[in-house]
C-alpha cells in the first residue's frame, strides 16, 4: 500500500474517533441530570366511621364502627374524631341510628342518638311527637310507603248534605314507622303492607291528626316524592285546632268534583 493512501486512511480513523467522543460529550451535556421528586403527604387524622350500613334504628356494636385515616384539611365539623373523643367507640356503642349511615361513612354527631331509652324515643328529634294513624293498602299508596318516605296526610269527611269533602290536612310528613318496622325491607319488594303508620309531627300537628281521626270517614297517606324532603314539615291548619276559621276544600258526588270552595270547619 502507497504512502499516501495510509496516510489518508490514519486521518479518516482519526477524525472518526474524534468525532465520536465529541459526539458522547455534547449526549452528556444536553441530558439533564435526574432529580429526586420528593412528595409531601398531607397529615391525617382518625375519623371514626361505620364499618357497614347501619339502616335508621340501628344499635351500634362495637363492630360497627372503626377508626379511618382522613386528610385533615377534608375532616368536616360533626365529625367524631380520635383527638376529640378517644374512647368513642365504647361510648358509643348501643346508641341508636337516627338517619341512614353508609359503610365508609364519616360517623356524624347528629346522626346518632343516646340508646338508653325506647328505640323510637331515641329517633324522635326534639320538639317532635310520635302518632300513629291506621292504613290499609288502598290508604297506604299501595304498601309502597316506607319509613323516613314523606307523605301528606288527606281527610274524606261526609258534609251536611251527604256530598263528601276532602281535605289535605298535613302536608310533607315524615313517616317513622309502617307497624313497628322503623327501617326499610331488605328483600327487593320495596313494599310494607301494614295496619298502621307511624308518623313524626309537632305537637299541634298531633292534634290536627286527632280531630281529624274523629272527622274523617277516612284517612290516606299520598306518597310524596323524595325531591319535597327540604320543604317545610311543620304547617297545621288552625281552624282544626281551635274549631273556627275556613279551609280549601273539594265537594265529590258520584266520583266528580262538583265544587272546590273554601269552607267554614263546621260543615
Amino acid at each position: 500500500m502507497k504512502p499516501a493512501r495510509i496516510i489518508i486512511l490514519g486521518v479518516a480513523v482519526a477524525t472518526a474517533g474524534l468525532a465520536g467522543v465529541l459526539a458522547m460529550k455534547m449526549a452528556g451535556r444536553s441530558s439533564p441530570p435526574q432529580q429526586e421528586v420528593i412528595t409531601e403527604r398531607e397529615p391525617t387524622v382518625n375519623v371514626l366511621v361505620a364499618a357497614e350500613n347501619l339502616p335508621t334504628g340501628t344499635r351500634l356494636q362495637l363492630q360497627s364502627m372503626n377508626w379511618a385515616a382522613w386528610p385533615e384539611s377534608s375532616v368536616t365539623d360533626g365529625s367524631i374524631t380520635d383527638t376529640q373523643r378517644p374512647n368513642a367507640i365504647d361510648e358509643l356503642k348501643g346508641s341508636v341510628v337516627r338517619l341512614p349511615i353508609f359503610a365508609g361513612e364519616p360517623m356524624r354527631a347528629e346522626k346518632i342518638v343516646d340508646g338508653k331509652g325506647p328505640t323510637m324515643s331515641s329517633m324522635l328529634p326534639a320538639g317532635k311527637r310520635a302518632v300513629a294513624t291506621e292504613i290499609s293498602v288502598a290508604t297506604g299508596a299501595g304498601g309502597f310507603i316506607l319509613p323516613n318516605d314523606r307523605v301528606d296526610v288527606i281527610m274524606v269527611r261526609k258534609a251536611d248534605d251527604g256530598s263528601f269533602v276532602t281535605e289535605t290536612v298535613l302536608t310533607n310528613i315524615r313517616v317513622l314507622a309502617i307497624d313497628q318496622q322503623i327501617e326499610e325491607k331488605k328483600d327487593e319488594t320495596r313494599s310494607v303492607v301494614g295496619a298502621t303508620a307511624t308518623l313524626e309531627l309537632t305537637p299541634d300537628q298531633a292534634r290536627v291528626i286527632t280531630v281529624a281521626q274523629q272527622m274523617a270517614q277516612r284517612l290516606s297517606l299520598a306518597l310524596r316524592s323524595v325531591a319535597d324532603s327540604q320543604e317545610p314539615d311543620t304547617s297545621a291548619p288552625d281552624y282544626l285546632l281551635t274549631g273556627s276559621g275556613s279551609n280549601a276544600v273539594q265537594v265529590i258526588k258520584a266520583g266528580n268534583i262538583v265544587k272546590s270552595t273554601s269552607t267554614p270547619a263546621s260543615q
